[in-house]
C-alpha cells in the first residue's frame, strides 16, 4: 500500500513515498498510515527531500470507509485518526523539505496529509476537501495543520462545509502552492522541486523548518493532541456508525 523509492542526481538523493493502492483510490488503512510515517522517517535519514505522490486516478480518497464500517465499535476509525495525526506530525517535523503532489483528488484524510507538506503542487482540476461531517466524523484532527495554510475563517468554512473545492480555489486560499495541468505535470514538478530543495544547504533548511514549526505551533504536541481528542470523542457514536453503514452499504 505504501512504496518507497529514491532517486539521485548531482550527488543528492530524494525520496518518494508513494501511495500504492490505486484499485481503492489509495484509501488509507491503519497499516498504510503507519507505513507512510515509517517510510518518510526512514527515507529522510539519507534523502535530502521527501515527495509524497499517489498512483492511479487520485492522490488519496481518504480513509477506507468499508473497513471502518466492518468494525462498528469504532476501533478502525480510532486507529485511522490516531495514525493520521501522527503521520502529519512526522511529515511536518522532518528535517528535510516535504513536497506533496496532488492529482485527481485529495479527500478527507488525503487532504489532511497535505498539512504535513512544506509545498503542495496540484493538478488544476483536482478536487480537495474534508467532507466527513456528513458521516458524523469530526475533521478537527486536521485543523491545527490546515489553519497554518489558510486563514482561520477559511479553515472553519472548509471543515464545516462538506463540499469539495477545486485545486485552483485551494491555491487562492493558500492550501496549494503551485498549479499545473495534468497528472504527468504534477509528478514532474514535484520531482523538480524535490531536487531544487535537496540542493540547498541541509542545516539551513532544517533550522528554517524548525523555526517555522515553532512559529505556527506545529512543533508542539498539545494542539494536535487536543484536536485528535475532539475527533476521537465522536468515534463509535450511534450517529457516526449509522451514517457510515449507509454510506458504504446503502439502504441494505
Amino acid at each position: 500500500m505504501i512504496r518507497y523509492e529514491s532517486e539521485e542526481r548531482d550527488g543528492v538523493e530524494i525520496g518518494f513515498v508513494i501511495l500504492s493502492r490505486p484499485e481503492k483510490r489509495n484509501a488509507l488503512t491503519p497499516d498504510a498510515i503507519g507505513h507512510l510515517s515509517d517510510a518518510a522517517h526512514e527515507g529522510a535519514k539519507t534523502a535530502r527531500s521527501i515527495a509524497i505522490i499517489g498512483e492511479g486516478p487520485v492522490f488519496c480518497a481518504g480513509f477506507d470507509l468499508a473497513l471502518c464500517a466492518e468494525h462498528p465499535d469504532g476501533s478502525v476509525m480510532r486507529e485511522l485518526l490516531t495514525g493520521l495525526s501522527e503521520a502529519v506530525r512526522v511529515l511536518r517535523r522532518l528535517d528535510v523539505p516535504v513536497i506533496a503532489g496532488v492529482h485527481g483528488g485529495a479527500i478527507a484524510g488525503g487532504a489532511a496529509l497535505l498539512g504535513g507538506a512544506d509545498l503542495v503542487v496540484a493538478e488544476r482540476s483536482a478536487k480537495i476537501g474534508y467532507p466527513v461531517v456528513r458521516l458524523g466524523v469530526s475533521p478537527a484532527v486536521s485543523v491545527p495543520f490546515l489553519s497554518c495554510s489558510v486563514e482561520p475563517g477559511g479553515a472553519r468554512a472548509m471543515t464545516l462545509d462538506p463540499g469539495l473545492i477545486s485545486a485552483a480555489d485551494a491555491h487562492r486560499r493558500g492550501l496549494v502552492h503551485e498549479l499545473v495541468d495534468g497528472p504527468a505535470a504534477v509528478f514532474e514538478r514535484v520531482r523538480e522541486l524535490a531536487f531544487l530543495l535537496a540542493l540547498k544547504p541541509a542545516d539551513a533548511v532544517s533550522a528554517t523548518k524548525a523555526w517555522l514549526n515553532e512559529l505556527d505551533g506545529t512543533a508542539a504536541d498539545a494542539r494536535a493532541a487536543w484536536a485528535l481528542d475532539a475527533s476521537l470523542a465522536l468515534t463509535g457514536s450511534p450517529d457516526e456508525q449509522a451514517r457510515l453503514q449507509k454510506a458504504v452499504f446503502g439502504d441494505e
